[in-house]
């Protein structure tokens, strides 16, 4: 696993248009099969673990399909789930918000003689980003095996939409690596 990488991603390619491509994807969505773990709007389809196995740290599969000059190539990426990433970038943003705050006021003190105590807060806020960064990846590897669940429903669903056309999978990360 890359250590630096938030949501491992992979492509796959589809040898026909895209608006075929969609409608047989949100068709194999809709699929007793799928149906509650996948669902579909415009060009993404998002594969979601089920609300009783849902954890904390439970991912989601998003795939997005854009038109290539192949046909159509299917971008899916895992993140957490919508709520849960944007929990995250608030805190991230409020952190460096605090330090440069910090910055600003450890200045000001600095350049009026006073001692910048304020600074003290910059390394805490740095440590708290990479808390945060550490516990992302711990997430990752808690969740690994519901990103393998994930992955198999996307399978499966571009199985059910493409039966018998070549599908070529370029992937830019692998389950196996995603999951460490």
């Amino acid at each position: 696993m890359n250590i630096f990488q938030f949501q491992p991603a992979f492509t796959v390619d589809i040898p026909l248009e895209q608006p075929q491509a969609i409608a047989r994807l949100k068709a194999a969505a809709a699929s007793d099969e799928l149906r509650g773990v996948a669902e579909a709007a415009g060009a993404v389809i998002d594969f979601k673990i089920a609300p009783a196995e849902r954890r904390f740290w439970s991912p989601h599969l998003s795939a997005q399909c854009s038109a290539s000059e192949e046909g159509t190539q299917i971008f899916a990426r895992f993140s957490p789930r919508p709520e849960i990433w944007t929990m995250f970038i608030a805190i991230y943003f409020v952190v460096a918000i605090l330090i440069c705050l910090a910055l600003t006021i450890g200045y000001v003190q600095w350049s009026l003689g006073y001692a910048p105590w304020s600074l003290a807060a910059v390394p805490i806020g740095l440590l708290v980003i990479v808390g945060l960064h550490v516990a992302s990846l711990v997430g990752q590897q808690l969740s690994a095996d519901q990103m393998a669940v994930l992955r198999s429903r996307f399978d499966r669903a571009v199985e059910i939409a493409f039966d018998g056309l070549t599908v070529t999978d370029r992937s830019t990360a692998s389950t196996d690596e995603a999951a460490g």
